[in-house]
């Protein structure tokens, strides 16, 4: 099974902490990083895909992918 998440987070140190936890656990990069401007909230917001492959289960959409 392959698995995707969509890490975003106002840019500051805890979404590189994110991202940093995630490839500790096994994740890995997909494609380049994002970012964008929200006028509403006044911030800068960061975004990076990743993805893992996961042997021997099975998804389904109460998969928690935070858990992996």
């Amino acid at each position: 099974m392959r698995l995707y998440r969509l890490i975003t987070e106002p840019d500051s140190a805890k979404f590189c902490h994110r991202v940093t936890e995630a490839l500790n656990k096994g994740w890995e990069l997909q494609g380049s990083p994002t970012m964008t401007y929200d006028a509403t909230k006044g911030v800068t917001m960061c975004g990076q895909a990743v993805v893992k492959h996961v042997d021997g289960e099975t998804y389904t959409p109460e998969t928690k992918l935070g858990a992996w």
